[in-house]
């Protein structure tokens, strides 16, 4: 639709992970660095982490499409959570290896000859665990026995592990000392600031062929950052639609105004979608958020700021009546064990 109107060669903004569009913003060089980093090390475990919409799928596509496909057999798996045995089975198929038998001892001692055989070969495994944060402790331990695997001395088989925060308190807990060990190289990646947030948006458009239709107004800048907080995938959400947006309007200049009002539709759709605004919404939420959806992009935030201080305010006397309860509960308490003895 809109990629005909503005004459750009495809949609630049499209949510699936294309590796022609990924930018290279200083936290996705970084992490590069620390993935192509591990890889030198040849052994255990490379842990990447972001929120969800950080670019963590199209990070990983983006490294592979350039690794030695010669030296590395490389295997992506995307995990639910499915327990240890069917973890080996997963890896095993993410590879091609065909199991005969299907029980874990003779699963895993098959899978094993097959990763000696490549490495003979002069190939090194190289797992990628996409959405990692799934996988169960016993599954991560099963990974870690892999990576034990070694031929003369040298290690064959080495993953990693790519998710979103909780897999950083996974495997830091007390008792996943082992795995914790193994790690190589690690690294978190954080949203993109205000002035990468243009640029970002500028390479997906110069990337579908933009020639300078539709124009940007200054300002829609820090709208849309303010509004995406940085975050890669809500910033092609938004600036999605935008364009469809400015092609429906036929605007040739894209302004705060156009922002403001599709910032408006999409902050309704997310209310929907939660349930916020569902039949059972009471009339008071509705009026509440009619009001916060009116004016401009900084009247909003300053009235959602009020609310939200109001419910902070709220929420410390509900606190503060809750300890007094408990402290008179207690003095109670102390009051009968002394009468009980």
């Amino acid at each position: 639709m809109y990629d005909g109107f503005y004459n750009l060669s495809q949609k630049p903004f499209q949510l699936t992970a294309d590796p022609d569009f990924f930018f290279q913003s200083t936290v996705h060089k970084r992490a590069l660095a620390y993935m192509q980093y591990g890889l030198t090390q040849g052994e255990g475990f490379v842990l990447v982490t972001g929120a969800p919409g950080t670019g963590k799928t199209i990070l990983v596509k983006s490294l592979t499409k350039n690794l030695n496909k010669d030296k590395l057999l490389i295997g992506v798996m995307v995990t639910s959570q499915v327990g240890p045995e069917d973890t080996l089975r997963l890896v095993a198929s993410t590879f091609g290896f065909q199991y005969l038998y299907n029980d874990k001892a003779s699963l895993l001692s098959s899978f094993e000859k097959f990763i000696v055989e490549k490495a003979r070969e002069g190939k090194r495994l190289l797992l990628i665990v996409d959405e990692a944060q799934n996988l169960p402790k016993q599954s991560l331990e099963e990974l870690r026995m892999l990576t034990n695997i070694d031929v003369n001395g040298s290690p064959v088989f080495q993953v990693f592990l790519v998710g979103q925060p909780e897999l950083k308190r996974t495997i830091y807990a007390a008792d996943m000392e082992q795995l914790k060990q193994r790690i190589v190289s690690t690294y978190h990646l954080e949203p993109l600031d205000l002035e990468e947030t243009k640029e970002y948006i500028f390479f997906r458009l110069q990337t579908a062929g933009w020639q300078g239709k539709p124009e940007f107004h200054a300002s829609v800048f820090s709208d849309i950052h303010s509004f995406s907080e940085g975050i890669p995938r809500r910033i092609n959400t938004l600036c999605d639609r935008l364009l469809l947006f400015g092609y429906l309007e036929e605007l040739s200049v894209l302004d705060g105004h156009a922002v403001d009002k599709v910032t408006s539709e999409v902050s309704e759709e997310m209310l929907l979608e939660s349930g916020e605004l569902s039949g059972g919404a009471t009339e008071e939420s509705k009026d509440l958020y009619q009001e916060l959806q009116s004016g401009s992009l900084d009247e909003r935030l300053s009235r959602l700021e009020k609310q939200l201080q109001k419910l902070n305010d709220s929420m410390n006397k509900e606190k503060a009546l809750l300890r007094k309860a408990i402290l008179i509960q207690l003095d109670m308490d102390s009051v009968y064990d002394d009468n009980s003895r």
